[in-house]
C-alpha cells in the first residue's frame, strides 16, 4: 500500500476544494442562463432570436470555453492529486466520466443548434420549425443543467471524505 502522507492529503484536498469550488461557479452562471437568458431568445423564434444579433448580440461562447477549459483542468488536477486515495480517486472518476458525458452531448447538440441559432439571426442561414427546436433546446437544457448540478453536489461528500482522512 502507498503511504499518504499529511501533506499529500492537504494537496488533495485543496485541488478538490478548487474543482468543486469550479463546479458550483459554473453551476452559477448556467443556472443563470438557463432562468433569465434562454426562456427569452427561445420564446418566439425567429423573433426572439434578436438576443443574438450581431454586433452587440449575445455570444457567450468565449465564455463557456474558458470556465469549462478551467474547470476540466482543476477537475483533472484533483483526481491527480487524489488518485492514491482509492475511493476518492474511484468517485471522481465515476463524477468525471458523467461530466465528460454531458460535455460531448453539449459539443454534439447544444453548441452546433445554438451556432445555428446565431447565424439565423444574423441572416446567415434560414431554419425551419425553430420554434419546436428551441423549444426542444431549453427542455434538454434543463435536464443537462441538472445533471451538471447533481455532479457537483456529488463532489460535496468527496470533499468531506478528504477532510475527514485528513482529520482523522
Amino acid at each position: 500500500m502507498q503511504t499518504i502522507t499529511a501533506n499529500y492529503l492537504v494537496r488533495a484536498e485543496i485541488w478538490l476544494f478548487i474543482t468543486t469550488l469550479f463546479y458550483f461557479l459554473m453551476n452559477g452562471a448556467q443556472l443563470f442562463e438557463t432562468a433569465v437568458i434562454v426562456p427569452r431568445w427561445s420564446a418566439a423564434p425567429p423573433a426572439s432570436f434578436h438576443f443574438f444579433k450581431a454586433p452587440y448580440g449575445l455570444d457567450l461562447k468565449t465564455f463557456w470555453i474558458i470556465i469549462h477549459s478551467l474547470h476540466e483542468i482543476t477537475f483533472i488536477l484533483a483526481i491527480i492529486f487524489c488518485w492514491k486515495l482509492d475511493p476518492v480517486r474511484n468517485w471522481l472518476l465515476v463524477l468525471f466520466a458523467i461530466h465528460f458525458a454531458i460535455r460531448v452531448w453539449t459539443l454534439g447538440y447544444f453548441a452546433p443548434n445554438i451556432i445555428e441559432f446565431q447565424k439565423i439571426a444574423n441572416g446567415e442561414t434560414t431554419g425551419t420549425d425553430l420554434l419546436r427546436r428551441a423549444r426542444q433546446w431549453r427542455s434538454l437544457n434543463y435536464l443537462r443543467v441538472g445533471i451538471f448540478i447533481l455532479v457537483s453536489l456529488g463532489l460535496i461528500p468527496v470533499c468531506i471524505k478528504v477532510m475527514n482522512w485528513k482529520n482523522g
